[in-house]
């Protein structure tokens, strides 16, 4: 059966890997889920991630993610999705949500590529809010 929401279920994986205190989670390779690791990385939520082989000949791809803690509790205290395949959610620079007064981040895909909501609002552009982490 096809996935839906491949976004939506490597921040599954992230989430659960940290409730289980996992090391490192692995999920399946694409460009969008590599740009909003990239983000996650530059904003200090995860470690960092690397691509692998999946499968037993290495005919797919796959990311490793290393997952960060802080004194033994998870750096990701909460990630969700926002815009959904059912519903999608976008938002002008002006509007982007903050999340805890600041505290945490939106990764929003932009023109520019996929950004935190600070760098979208210093670049002036808006687009599809994916996620909001804090």
């Amino acid at each position: 059966m096809a996935m839906t929401d491949p976004l939506g279920d490597m921040l599954t994986r992230i989430r659960n890997g940290q409730t289980a205190k996992k090391d490192s989670v692995l999920t399946p390779a694409s460009t969008l889920r590599v740009r909003v690791l990239d983000v996650l990385q530059r904003e200090g939520y995860i470690r960092g991630y690397s691509e692998e082989s999946l499968g037993a000949k290495g005919q797919h791809k796959g990311i490793r993610i290393e997952l960060k803690y802080f004194e033994g509790q998870p750096a990701i205290r909460h990630v969700a999705r926002v815009s959904k395949p059912g519903r999608r959610v976008y938002s002008g620079s002006k509007e982007l949500p903050i999340v805890r007064n600041g505290l945490g981040i939106t990764i929003v895909s932009t023109p520019r590529g996929v950004l935190s909501d600070a760098e979208a609002r210093e670049h002036n552009v808006g687009g599809e809010v994916l996620a909001e982490v804090f």
